[in-house]
């Protein structure tokens, strides 16, 4: 099933603007499924799809003769004399892409659709490539409004106020503690079946072992990488400690950081610093990490209901902008922090003291908007719930 995601409202008006427009993000979140959506949308047919996953695809491009890359395109069906719209799933697969991309941009009428699973290598490659002739999208598992749209599910969340009744929290409820539990990949959302919904997971997980750490990271001691992916599974939502992961694993604090910033840029984890008004100091401080999906974090991972609720309204909120976290030495939190402006406290049950904490800590530090978020009902107030956000 295809279904419209958010992102789509903000691709839409430049889907007939020249520049390119990059779709990165996770194996398996659905970005070739975006790019379809894109293609039947257009008002056009002069256009064509490519896999670039797929080795035949790949020998297309590896022409030096660019012009012949054109004569290709044209014999698969794409009329050159007028503006065409080609669609590339999976760039990461050809280090050539970009300068092919930037010689077609530039001597043809061609509009390009492009789809990838790394960031490091989509973002610094094509910054130099394509500076000023590109938008970048990224693509993350469903948020619970897309996932109630692929469950074909009509509740209006944006008209639920601060207060709702308790029957009506049971009533969303049951839909949002199956998304916590399993997670917003599309393939596991799309599933009835529990059994089919944790064999969807493993088929993940391997999928992006054998193609994103093994092909692109080309790691030599991947059984370190694995461990430490569970590790990291097992603790999310904590300090990244680094001399503690080197002294588990039994290799370098280098290496460490060098599967870190992998992981993170193929979008497995993702780091968040200390809120500072210095950004200095935000760099200098130890951050903390979340998973990309609370469905992988529960199925791998024995972690408590409240750490997968606080993954799951991290996972709510990176769409959203910059998150930070507040901590003070004497323990003293603030889960997260968006822009700089708003602050979220993630609670299993939100009660009076744990707002009026909140109330006061946010004054503390001219911080005059936040929420108090609260897993189970609450019946207080200025409480928002994990499927408000």
């Amino acid at each position: 099933m295809i279904i419209k995601r958010d992102v789509y409202e903000s691709i839409k008006p430049l889907i007939d603007a020249p520049e390119v427009v990059v779709i990165t993000g996770m194996r398996r979140v659905g970005k070739t499924t975006l790019l379809r959506y894109i293609q039947e949308n257009l008002k056009t047919g002069n256009c064509i799809f490519l896999d670039l996953e797929n080795p035949a695809t790949q020998k297309l491009f590896e022409e030096k003769n660019y012009d012949r890359i054109l004569e290709s395109l044209a014999f698969l069906g794409l009329d050159i004399k007028q503006k065409g719209y080609v669609f590339l799933d999976e760039i990461q697969f050809v280090r050539n892409i970009p300068s092919v991309v930037k010689y077609l941009f530039d001597h043809y009428k061609i509009k390009f659709f492009l789809s990838g699973s790394s960031s490091f290598y989509l973002k610094n490659l094509f910054s130099e490539s394509l500076a000023g002739r590109k938008y970048i999208f990224e693509l993350f598992p469903l948020n619970f409004t897309e996932f109630l749209r692929m469950k074909d599910i009509k509740f209006n969340l944006k008209a639920l106020k601060n207060k709702i009744s308790e029957a009506l929290f049971t009533q969303i409820d049951r839909y949002y503690s199956e998304y916590i539990l399993y997670g917003g990949f599309p393939g596991v959302a799309a599933k009835d079946s529990l059994a089919e919904k944790r064999k969807m997971l493993e088929d993940i997980f391997t999928s992006y072992f054998q193609l994103e750490v093994k092909q692109i990271g080309d790691f030599r001691k991947l059984n370190v990488v694995r461990d430490m992916m569970l590790l990291l599974m097992e603790r999310t939502g904590a300090k990244l400690d680094v001399q503690k992961l080197s002294r588990e694993l039994g290799v370098s604090r280098e290496t460490i950081y060098n599967y870190i910033a992998f992981l993170e840029n193929t979008y497995f984890i993702k780091l968040i610093r200390p809120f500072s008004r210095s950004r200095d100091a935000e760099i200098r401080s130890m951050p903390k990490f979340y998973l990309c999906d609370t469905g992988l974090v529960n199925h791998f991972a024995r972690v408590s209901e409240g750490a997968l609720f606080e993954n799951a309204v991290f996972n709510a909120l990176r769409e959203k902008g910059e998150i930070n976290y507040y901590q003070r030495k004497s323990g003293v939190e603030i889960d997260f922090i968006l822009n700089k402006k708003y602050a979220y406290e993630a609670k299993l049950k939100a009660y009076e003291q744990d707002l009026n904490k909140l109330r006061i800590l946010c004054r503390e530090l001219n911080l005059k908007n936040y929420r108090l978020v609260s897993r189970k009902y609450s019946g207080l107030k200025h409480v928002a719930y994990g499927f408000m956000l």
